[in-house]
């Protein structure tokens, strides 16, 4: 199997229906790509639920150590961590019924695409969320 994204428009339907998004490996440090994109999706308006173990708070907002901590919905799961670690992840992300699984600019796994597409969650895959906001919405 070739992973591949979902259609621009469909990329751009749940940029636009989605509300808030949890970032597996949000950074509080402001000078790393995933703080940066974090800060830009919340100052669109997104609420951010940072993913984070060594962290209480990022952005402003209470973090939490795993994904399987939320507990209210979540639209959109944006994962920083690296390429290997995404089984684990779309594990996580199953427990908590999220909508949509995005994986960052440069991160590809087809066993964790693979497990997601077949329980029928969208998956996107190396591409920057806050790019793919600027560029469809």
């Amino acid at each position: 199997m070739t992973f591949q994204n979902p259609s621009l428009s469909e990329q751009r339907a749940i940029l636009k229906n989605a509300k808030t998004i949890a970032v597996v490996g949000l950074s509080d440090k402001p000078e790393r790509t995933s703080y940066q994109v974090a800060k830009v999706m919340q100052e669109a308006g997104y609420r951010i639920i940072p993913v984070n173990p060594h962290a209480d708070e990022i952005l402003g907002e209470k973090a939490v150590k795993q994904l399987t901590d939320i507990k209210e919905h979540v639209d959109i799961v944006n994962v920083f961590r690296r390429s290997e670690f995404l089984p684990e992840v779309a594990e996580d992300f199953v427990q908590i019924d999220a909508d949509v699984f995005w994986a960052q600019l440069g991160l590809v796994n087809e066993k964790a695409a693979q497990y997601l597409n077949e329980k029928n969650y969208p998956v996107i895959m190396d591409r920057c969320i806050k790019v793919a906001y600027q560029e469809l919405v």
